[in-house]
């Protein structure tokens, strides 16, 4: 029982000095997908501005914010370890669609006032398979709307 115990605080102490905390492993997953959500996005031209934007008044986040082109994107990253079952893109649901929304609005309040109605904006998601393959990409430009 000591050594496991030891055992524990020695990865707890460890994933505590790299930053990190242990977690379930959909989270672990999530992030490892954003990560490449970002990378792959970057390779299509995007121009990542912001991971993980909060508001300080809202709940919720957004995985990433970029331009493509003049569009400002608002981008959801739905990861899998398969693609047996639900898809990806299917999670995001109304509830999470309208937390987009929201956050999106909070986002924009960034901008000065005048601007706010010319920059167009778009909703996407991308849904990112980590398979023992690789890793697959679908991207759904305009996914839903205001």
């Amino acid at each position: 029982m000591w050594i496991d115990l030891q055992a524990w605080a020695m990865r707890r102490l460890d994933s505590l000095s790299s930053g990190r905390k242990e977690g379930p492993a959909h989270l672990a997953a999530g992030e490892e997908g954003e990560r490449e959500a970002l990378f792959y996005l970057r390779k299509m031209g995007y121009t990542v501005v912001a991971q993980r934007w909060k508001s300080a008044k809202l709940w919720g986040d957004i995985d990433l914010v970029g331009w493509d082109g003049p569009t400002l994107c608002f981008v959801e990253v739905k990861a899998r370890g398969a693609r047996d079952g639900m898809t990806a893109e299917s999670a995001v649901d109304r509830d999470k669609r309208e937390m987009l929304r929201r956050m999106a609005r909070a986002y924009l309040k960034g901008f000065p006032e005048k601007l706010r109605g010319d920059v167009p904006v778009r909703f996407d998601v991308v849904s990112v398979y980590l398979l023992p393959t690789g890793t697959e990409f679908e991207v759904y430009r305009g996914a839903f709307g205001w």
